[in-house]
């Protein structure tokens, strides 16, 4: 697991975290011929099949087409199901799956219009499907409790008020999330708006998005699961794929991406130490452009960017890396590599601003959060949240509705990283560590990394929907282990 010596190893120091972070050292690294010059992935002591790295083209997970439309509603359906699948080149792997795709079908929805999703469980276990990132009521939130009975189905309702964003489902019953999660049970939820639209970002086929995660196969190609096996899952798979390539024109593309790993952190570079232009977090577009030479997403955090592929020559192969473990560089190290074409008309372009975030509100109520597990080694497996593990049966903390609220959240783990989502609610980063946010996380969010001994202060306003919602740890064995509360606004 990631630790603050490795954090400050890299330059991410508590005072200067970010996206944009310290990035010198990491570029020598790679400079030197880090992982984009390492052996072929595959050979390392925990890996299952080799697979050459960059053999594989990248998919496109397929967009869900709505099965009725009315003037104001999109109506799907998806089955969650067992499926068999070729993940690793020539074998199958069978995996739990939304319309037996790897990772799920995305559904493109629009700011304002809603869309009626019916799930229906063909699966042997309960499951919940929640829509992390969006403002629902709890009737259609996918709460931990809130469950299909295997053989039934649920609709849920999104209204799709609220900005638009990268937005994603998983599964979500209580104990069950994170083999549900490790095994596919999630997919994309792309919500667009006219003022997105009206930015002449690229868009279409130059829109692309990346779905992150991790694994462990064993020798024949089952998939591996084992709670807070980080160490293990040492597979990089990028859209259910396993470190792919993906031919570009040179020109500008925007990238969609999604961490949906149980664990792993990644710390993400161009190979060539260039930077990234980023433009959107969690909860949708950053207020400007933050150019950044390094990517930091932990699970459940997602990142809009765009990269211009016009500044390389036709020929050029360019590798996006990963300077985080745990895991052996010749193969977490590695994440999927750019093939440049040649040079092709682009009208496109990235606007000096982006979007304009509503002013904050003054806050009437304080809060504090401390996070903290059983460290490795203790003989413990539990996670807490202010000193108490999960209880579907407490509420934890009782808001009244409308109220603006600032809540500071710690990690008060020793050696190991944790991250801190609310259901229902957007936030504002505030300050970490006392220090103002990089441009990277100056926008909405509802999913933030701290290391060990981290601090962030975090401002929320309570006013669309009442009722019961968690709030726990996205790095989602953790939360299975305990590290998870409930809120009831009333």
């Amino acid at each position: 697991m990631l630790t603050r010596r490795h954090a400050i190893r890299l330059g991410l120091t508590a005072g200067a975290f970010g996206a944009v972070g310290a990035a010198g050292g990491l570029f020598q690294t790679l400079a030197a011929g880090g992982p984009a010059n390492a052996a072929p992935a595959g050979t390392g002591a925990s890996a299952g099949p080799a697979v050459t790295p960059f053999t594989v083209p990248l998919p496109v997970p397929k967009v869900l087409r709505p099965y009725r439309r009315t003037r104001s509603a999109d109506h799907y359906a998806v089955a969650m199901s067992r499926t068999s699948l070729e993940i690793l080149p020539g074998q199958r792997t069978e995996v739990l799956t939304y319309n037996g795709s790897f990772p799920g079908p995305t559904i493109r929805a629009r700011s304002g219009r809603t869309a009626v999703v019916r799930q229906m469980n063909l699966l042997d276990m309960p499951t919940s499907v929640h829509l992390h990132g969006a403002n629902n009521p709890v009737e259609s939130d996918g709460g931990m409790m809130d469950t299909i009975a295997p053989g039934r189905s649920k609709t849920y309702v999104y209204a799709n008020r609220q900005p638009g964003a990268t937005l994603w489902t998983h599964d979500h019953a209580h104990h069950m999330e994170s083999e549900h999660v490790y095994r596919g049970l999630s997919g994309l939820y792309l919500l667009g708006d006219e003022e997105e639209d009206a930015l002449g970002l690229p868009s279409g086929r130059y829109e692309v998005p990346l779905v992150l995660r991790d694994a462990h196969f064993d020798a024949s190609g089952a998939m591996v699961y084992t709670m807070d096996d980080a160490e293990n899952r040492t597979t990089i798979l990028v859209n259910g794929r396993p470190w792919p390539y993906m031919k570009v024109e040179g020109r500008k593309y925007r990238f969609r991406m999604l961490n949906s790993s149980n664990l792993r952190i990644f710390i993400l570079a161009l190979s060539d130490g260039s930077q990234v232009t980023q433009i959107g977090a969690d909860g949708g577009l950053l207020p400007a452009p933050a150019p950044t030479p390094v990517l930091v997403l932990s699970p459940g955090e997602r990142a809009d960017f765009v990269i211009d592929f016009s500044r390389y020559a036709p020929g050029t192969q360019l590798e996006l890396a990963n300077m985080l473990g745990p895991g052996p560089a010749d193969l977490v190290g590695r994440i999927m590599r750019f093939d440049v074409g040649e040079r092709t008309p682009d009208d496109s372009r990235v606007p000096d601003v982006l979007t304009t975030l509503p002013a904050l509100p003054k806050p009437t109520v304080e809060r504090t959060f401390e996070l903290q597990m059983d460290e490795p080694g203790s003989g413990g497996h539990q996670a807490y949240i202010n000193g108490r593990t999960f209880d579907a049966n407490r509420i934890d903390t009782e808001i009244k509705w409308g109220t603006t609220e600032v809540w500071t959240v710690t990690n008060a783990s020793v050696t190991v990283p944790h991250n801190f989502h609310t259901h229902l609610v957007q936030f504002r980063i505030l300050e970490r560590d006392g220090q103002p946010v990089y441009p990277a996380e100056a926008g909405l969010k509802d999913t933030v990394l701290l290391f060990p001994g981290q601090t962030v202060k975090l401002q929320m306003t309570f006013d669309t929907h009442r009722g019961v919602y968690p709030y726990h740890c996205h790095m989602i064995d953790h939360s299975a282990m305990g590290m998870m509360a409930q809120m009831k606004i009333v």
